[in-house]
């Protein structure tokens, strides 16, 4: 263990002593030790607000609004965010859940054709040292032009640099004895490596933001970008974010969201599962929240999460700022004369149809395969390198749109398809992956928290089985699980001796 002042960090990790000593000079702990001390006191009030904000609902019976407050703000439309640089102009297709860690995968990314890379640390990826820690470096190396065969990063797709949530935790580094934020662990090492040369080829530095809950957690951030760009002499409003709308109550207030990050934002961003998620966390144990089976009642054509999507895009473009789909997690069969290739991509042509109808400026895709055809729909049913004319000044959405939970049960199958990705996802865990493939599409801890989310949720309210009028108990979950564990041994890689 290596104690530098107030800082203590642990060893390098089996294999990684190399990378571990690039990224931690004396000069980078002592950057990363300044950035932890001057906001971990605030990082800890956000998450003490997320807790009151959460017992206020509870207690008080409410709903989740606009607030009066802001009112103004909301009703001002005269305020724009900056401009985005020419390298976010076009956003049509990125990759989404890719872990840096996962070398190959990140070279094969970069090699592509896509517009962008979700370079996560976050979802798609397990935070165990060895991961953040390879993960980084190889971020500098694809900075910096070391992988063979990888066009320079001002040609390669753009690096969108996702680090963890606000409640993760970095357990391997100590900050005046208390151990230190995930995100800013990631966001300090990734800036001091990057931010320079990133500047200085025009491709960044650009961030994905997760889980932001309020626009109290967007102005942290915009005060830790300025801080950033001072520290390293970077110029100001050179950093930019694209924020990810994971909760309902970010929901309410993506204008003021976009107002706090106006000299640094990208956009907001809006998927489903975590979304989904949001409602059973906030709201779970009201009955009038249930979330139906989402294998089959839950989608983007649901009013709650239509009227979502719908107001997220003009918010953006009345502010100027661009607006980003989800992630299709579907995965094409190598086969493409196979009718069950031809039906992947119909359902997957079909669904991100509705975004870019809805006015997306682009979105996520897991599969590499997906890149280019993808592409070429955007550029048959879109003209430019963007919607951002398209202001949707047809949209009304009302709170009671944002808050409608769609109708529908559940289903055995449903039950059965949660537990098993919440088994295999403890599995992928345990064994550093952050995602994994099941029955045709990855899942991720986004999918796993829907799935822990909803089982939980059905048992807290009893709910029956479609299939045959069971209730649903602990009692039956827990055979499920054994029934399903003995399912999935092909799947599981858990070797309890190691």
């Amino acid at each position: 263990m290596t104690t530098l002042a107030a800082v203590e960090l642990e060893n390098a990790p089996q294999g990684l002593q190399h990378e571990h000593e690039t990224l931690f000079t004396a000069e980078s702990v002592c950057f990363l030790a300044e950035l932890i001390s001057t906001f971990d006191k605030q990082v800890d009030e956000i998450l003490r607000h997320r807790v009151a904000r959460k017992m206020e609902l509870e207690q008080t019976g409410g709903l989740p609004g606009f607030s009066s407050l802001t009112s103004r703000l909301r009703e001002d439309r005269t305020w724009r965010v900056l401009p985005v640089p020419e390298r976010l102009q076009n956003r049509h297709v990125d990759i989404g859940d890719l872990a840096p860690s996962d070398t190959e995968r990140f070279i094969q990314a970069l090699r592509s054709k896509a517009q962008g890379i979700q370079v996560d640390f976050d979802d798609g990826n397990c935070p165990t040292y060895s991961n953040q820690i390879k993960g980084i470096f190889n971020v500098c190396k694809a900075v910096r032009n070391q992988f063979q065969g990888v066009p320079p990063i001002s040609k390669a797709p753009v690096l969108m640099l996702r680090p963890r949530a606000w409640n993760m935790v970095e357990h391997n580094m100590m900050v005046n004895g208390k151990e230190v934020p995930g995100p800013l662990f990631d966001f300090g090492l990734l800036m001091y490596h990057n931010g320079k040369l990133l500047v200085e080829n025009k491709s960044g530095p650009f961030f994905y933001l997760s889980k932001v809950e309020s626009y109290l957690e967007a102005r942290l951030w915009n005060n830790i970008f300025i801080w950033t760009e001072q520290k390293l002499g970077l110029p100001a409003c050179s950093i930019k974010a694209t924020v990810l709308i994971e909760s309902i109550l970010a929901t309410f207030e993506m204008d003021e969201i976009l107002f706090e990050l106006r000299d640094h934002t990208a956009g907001l961003n809006c998927g489903i599962w975590d979304y989904s998620a949001s409602f059973v966390n906030k709201l779970g144990d009201r009955s009038a929240f249930l979330l139906p089976d989402r294998s089959k009642y839950v989608n983007m054509e649901k009013l709650f999460l239509q009227s979502y999507m719908d107001l997220l895009v003009q918010t953006c473009h009345r502010r100027g700022a661009l607006a980003t789909g989800g992630m299709a997690a579907l995965l094409l069969p190598n086969d493409t004369q196979s009718a069950h290739y031809h039906s992947v991509m119909a359902t997957v042509t079909r669904l991100k149809m509705l975004e870019i109808n809805a006015g997306v400026d682009g979105f996520m895709v897991y599969d590499l395969k997906l890149i280019e055809p993808l592409q070429k729909l955007f550029q048959k049913h879109t003209l430019g390198p963007n919607q951002l004319h398209i202001l949707r000044e047809d949209v009304v959405v009302t709170p009671e749109d944002l808050l409608a939970m769609p109708s529908g049960g559940v289903t055995l199958h449903g039950l059965r398809y949660n537990i098993a990705v919440g088994i295999l996802f403890i599995e992928a865990w345990l064994t550093g992956r952050g995602h994994f493939f099941y029955r045709g599409q990855v899942e991720d801890s986004a999918t796993a928290e829907i799935s822990r989310s909803q089982v939980w949720q059905w048992i807290r309210h009893q709910v029956k089985l479609e299939d045959d009028d069971r209730a649903i108990s602990r009692s039956l979950v827990k055979s499920l699980v054994e029934e399903i564990r003995r399912e999935l041994q092909d799947f599981l890689q858990c070797n309890t001796e190691k």
